[in-house]
């Protein structure tokens, strides 16, 4: 079992930044990557950025590269999501996840974390 835990989120102008943060403890060994989803109110959840935590590897989603960076810890074990240039658009709960699996970034994410709200006003 892996325990997620989000924080770091809040409200914030359109063109503000945000760093969200995920702890992770227990069995973290058991996955390779982790990632940040979000979902906005009647909206898919949708993957944001993918970590895999053994070589660095970074993947985003086409709506918020060159915008925000997610990077890792691991001796802390914990991951980050720093958010620039945040539009309303980025506005949803956003959540930490870890999974096992190399071929498809946002897939296979077994562990969850409860999440945490990013509002972001223009």
């Amino acid at each position: 079992q892996v325990q997620l835990v989000e924080s770091g989120g809040g409200s914030v102008q359109a063109g503000g930044s945000l760093r969200l943060s995920c702890a992770a403890s227990g069995a973290t060994s058991s996955s390779n990557k982790m990632s940040w989803f979000r979902q906005a109110p009647g909206k898919e959840r949708e993957g944001v950025a993918v970590i895999y935590t053994g070589i660095g590897t970074q993947i985003y989603a086409a709506s918020v590269k060159g915008r925000f960076t997610i990077s890792q810890d691991n001796t802390k074990k914990m991951v980050y999501l720093e958010m620039n240039s945040l539009k309303p658009e980025d506005t949803a709960t956003y959540y930490c996840a870890a999974g096992f699996g190399w071929s498809r970034p946002w897939a296979d994410f077994t562990y969850w974390g409860q999440g945490t709200q990013v509002t972001v006003s223009s």
